[in-house]
């Protein structure tokens, strides 16, 4: 099973957006893939119709009561779309790190999680929260790629830099260097803001941008108020069109890797 986590250490990037909208792709594709929503505003499970306030079992429990194999399926819910389920976030993550944080393994429960289910889903991703913490740490040590959605407007990138410094202190516990990928989102090519934003991003961190960017769209607004992907509701929409373009990518980096790994 292929991991990627979608963060930003700043809200409202479009980090769920991202998330929603790859794995509607992968599962039109007849991909089964896992959401898990470690984000305690809870988002996604919002976007599916599912009450972060009152959602039980979910993550929050399998940091409560462990993480065995029969608990993890009993936490994933249908979202509607063939082939894509969703392991939902309680608010209740928002105690995680006073309540449960010191204890020992905590850090690498959602790997372990996922790898229950590793036979059961082709792909999943990792909505996280915009902050430092347990949550934060258990993303990126489960992952294989990071995403860091970054919307194309100059405060944006404060929240990078700060992404991409917790990256480099997670990356002193891992076995190996974790691969990430900034997605210039809510770009606006009319606006000069918006487009000397991106040529700054590219210009700092050069081929660690994706070589496109998500428009700005409201059909993406439109999409979460049904609660369906835009990529599946209306798959031939600019927006569901830039989407398929990054996941395009995403997998041919995986096949490359894959290619290298076996010679």
């Amino acid at each position: 099973m292929k991991t990627w986590a979608v963060a930003n250490q700043k809200g409202g990037v479009g980090k769920t957006t991202t998330a929603v909208s790859l794995a509607g792709l992968l599962a039109l594709q007849g991909r089964r893939t896992l959401l898990v929503d470690m984000d305690p505003h809870g988002s996604m499970t919002a976007y599916f119709g599912y009450d972060p306030e009152s959602v039980n079992p979910s993550v929050y429990s399998l940091f409560e009561q462990g993480a065995d194999a029969d608990q993890v399926r009993g936490a994933i819910l249908p979202t509607g779309v063939e082939g894509m389920d969703l392991l939902p976030a309680s608010t209740a993550l928002a105690t995680l790190d006073r309540q449960l944080g010191a204890r020992s393994g905590m850090g690498l429960l959602i790997r372990n999680a996922l790898s229950r289910v590793a036979d059961e889903y082709d792909s999943s991703f990792l909505d996280c929260p915009p902050m430092l913490g347990v949550l934060m740490v258990n993303a990126l040590a489960a992952c294989d790629q990071l995403l860091v959605p970054v919307q194309t407007e100059y405060l944006a990138l404060k929240g990078l830099e700060r992404m991409l410094h917790t990256l480099h202190m997670i990356q002193r516990s891992r076995s190996q260097e974790l691969a990430y990928l900034v997605v210039p989102t809510m770009y606006d090519q009319r606006t000069r803001a918006s487009v000397d934003c991106l040529g700054e991003l590219r210009r700092r961190y050069g081929d660690n941008v994706w070589s496109g960017a998500i428009p700005e769209d409201t059909q993406f607004r439109d999409a979460s108020k049904r609660g369906k992907p835009l990529t599946v509701l209306h798959p031939w929409e600019r927006g569901s069109q830039a989407y398929r373009k990054l996941l395009d990518a995403l997998l041919d980096e995986t096949a490359t890797a894959a290619q290298v790994v076996g010679k």
